[in-house]
């Protein structure tokens, strides 16, 4: 488990990284209020742990939001802590006062089509023309406006619409099903739906109008729709994105909310039931956004942020924040992928993109078909490279050193939806260490606990937080009682968070993650991450995804299969089996050499690209298909059925 650690820095900030990055300014800012040095980022990190509230007022106090509270911290119990009572704020208005007329806010691309740029004023007019659309609605403060989006600008507009009155944004991308949208957006009850009538992909359009008609005969509680015509088409009965947006004449203003008082709702994957609803407040994002997008990734207003996403990710959600600190953000709707591997990379130099951000699997992609970035394009703008989703293998990062840039810092970081942020990622002023997260966030009192609830150092434990967050949820849609919210991540240990992920904290700081861990690999008694297994097992040219599985069986026996999609062209042989082997014994451990290998059709995955390895696991123990996923929530539901029939042939 411990096979990246001791290996050497890949990149190290210099004198100018570390006294130009913004955590620096702001590590000053809190010690000239404290009296206290903080000579390293390790130092600031512990201060912000050991006070949480003060950590806090800093963050509000640095990014000038106003009059902060005597109290920041009135309940410091979870669940349940109470942050900054008694103050209204709205998310919007931060972005407001970022307003610019040298540069834009937002610049839209499409597959094969020219950069379109939207300035400050046209971005806040036709947010305000929105919002009035939406009074004209009936919406009010509380009531929810949904959208059925590609990523567009137009995504962002009626998100911040929506906001500004103090209503609540829930969406979802066009890749999913109506049934999938519905199982989502339809436990709100919204009042309007947002929409377009198709969108770019791989070369191709996807008109989506009976898909909108499906969705909203499933929402009886719709005052109105908007379509935007993305692909020139109406949507009969629809409001059009134009007209909607018309000027008003009038300036954009907000409603001053709680500061819990709901901004959006996000959903869990939904693999075993329902998509639960994650509702986050309007003051816990703004806090958490500022200190993540700003101190952790030192993103600010001479910087154009572009993170290859869908509005069904928080990455969607996290890369708006850019607008929080008067950067241009980058909407691209389209294939990473087409019409060649590295069309991500001809997109960043296009818009001279300062952050990229993007998958794992992407960049294994990109190794794969022997992309070199930095040859074939001008990323000289390129001044760090995000990465999320799931562990990023060492080779990967050394593979973005080597054919991006060797002065570009990869921030591989680690969260989720439940926090719409990271708990731990890079930063500017710690190097960088191939197949390791950097640091914890500041505020995040991150540890790795034992089955007993003991801190464990150099080896694998479980990923808790011992202390609240201002972006953990406010609530779970429709769960009165806290039963859920409480059950997701304190069953295990009372008042700690456990996130269900396995990680080791190593000696000089660093983080690496395992993968879940309620898909650990327990051979003979020593854990294994199936992460690391994927590191090994797709970095061979032969393999295009794997999926590993410990399967513990009813006559106490413990089965390890490997299922391997091959890739194009390839046959999965006995002598390609025994380099799987081979690379498994060398670079993670002899024991966990698979019991089989399977050549497979195909990977399922949730619909935001993670692995279904729990519910293969219980599929395979002999547990009902219906019982065991949602087809909706999974992006190749006809997967299940060849796993399914194979289960009886096998132990």
């Amino acid at each position: 488990m411990t096979a990246t650690m001791g290996t050497a820095a890949q990149w190290i900030p210099n004198a100018e990284d570390i006294e130009n990055a913004r955590i620096t300014d702001f590590a000053r800012f809190v010690g000239a209020r404290t009296g206290q040095d903080f000579p390293d980022y390790r130092s600031l990190w512990q201060w912000s742990v050991d006070e949480v509230p003060e950590f806090w007022r800093a963050v509000w106090e640095y990014f000038d939001l106003g009059d902060a509270p005597d109290e920041i911290l009135a309940e410091p119990s979870m669940p349940g802590a109470r942050w900054f009572p008694g103050t209204t704020l709205n998310y919007v208005d931060q972005v407001i006062r970022h307003a610019r007329t040298d540069r834009p806010a937002i610049l839209a691309l499409t597959e094969g089509g020219p950069v379109r740029e939207l300035s400050w004023a046209e971005m806040l007019t036709h947010t305000a023309a929105f919002a009035r659309t939406l009074r004209a609605c009936g919406v009010r403060p509380g009531d929810r406006v949904v959208g059925y989006l590609p990523n567009i600008p137009e995504a962002v507009i009626a998100f911040l619409a929506t906001a500004s009155l103090g209503a609540i944004w829930s969406a979802c991308g066009q890749d999913y099903s109506p049934q999938a949208a519905l199982d989502r957006l339809g436990q709100l009850e919204p009042t309007v739906l947002v929409t377009a009538d198709g969108y770019r992909y791989g070369g191709k359009e996807h008109d989506k109008r009976a898909e909108i008609t499906a969705l909203r005969d499933g929402l009886p509680t719709l005052r109105a729709t908007v379509a935007v015509r993305r692909l020139g088409h109406g949507v009969p009965g629809a409001v059009d994105w134009d007209s909607a947006t018309a000027e008003s004449g009038s300036d954009l203003t907000t409603e001053p909310v709680d500061f819990a008082h709901p901004l959006w709702v996000l959903y869990s994957s939904g693999t075993t039931g329902k998509p639960k609803g994650i509702v986050h407040g309007h003051g816990g994002v703004l806090v958490e956004h500022l200190k993540a997008i700003a101190l952790q990734s030192d993103i600010g207003r001479e910087d154009t942020f572009f993170w290859y996403t869908s509005p069904s990710w928080m990455m969607w959600n996290f890369q708006v924040a850019g607008l929080l600190v008067g950067a241009t953000i980058v909407c691209y709707d389209g294939s990473p992928g087409a019409p060649t591997p590295d069309a991500l990379w001809e997109l960043a130099a296009r818009t001279r993109a300062t952050v990229v951000g993007t998958s794992p699997g992407y960049v294994l992609a990109c190794a794969k078909a022997g992309a070199v970035p930095r040859r074939d394009h001008d990323l000289s703008a390129l001044r760090l490279v995000g990465v999320t989703g799931s562990a990023l293998p060492p080779s990967s990062s050394l593979w973005l050193r080597d054919n991006v840039g060797e002065r570009v810092p990869v921030a591989s970081i680690s969260g989720g939806t439940d926090v719409v942020s990271a708990f731990l990622g890079g930063v500017r002023t710690v190097p960088v260490w191939p197949g390791e997260l950097s640091a914890p966030y500041l505020g995040v009192a991150l540890d790795a606990w034992d089955e007993r609830g003991r801190p464990v150092r150099g080896e694998v434990g479980e990923l808790v937080v011992t202390k609240p967050l201002p972006s953990m949820p406010v609530r779970f849609w429709n769960d009165p009682d806290g039963i859920r919210y409480h059950d997701a991540y304190f069953d295990t240990y009372p008042g700690v968070w456990r996130h269900g992920d396995w990680i080791t904290l190593t000696e000089h700081g660093s983080v690496v993650v395992h993968g879940r861990s309620d898909s650990t690999l327990n051979r003979h008694g020593i854990r294994m991450g199936s992460a690391d297994i994927y590191q090994a097992v797709e970095a061979l040219p032969e393999i295009a995804e794997a999926l590993v599985l410990g399967i513990e069986q009813s006559d106490g026996g413990y089965w390890m299969p490997l299922f391997v999609v091959p890739a194009p062209g390839v046959t999965i042989t006995g002598e390609v089996r025994q380099r799987i082997n081979t690379a498994i014994r060398q670079d993670v451990s002899p024991r966990h050499v698979p019991d089989e290998i399977i050549a497979a059709p195909g990977i399922p995955h949730t619909r935001t690209g993670k692995k279904l390895e729990v519910p293969i696991k219980k599929l395979l123990q002999g547990a009902d298909v219906a019982r065991v996923v949602s087809p909706t929530a999974i992006d190749e539901p006809e997967l299940l059925d060849w796993y399914a029939a194979i289960r009886p042939a096998r132990p």
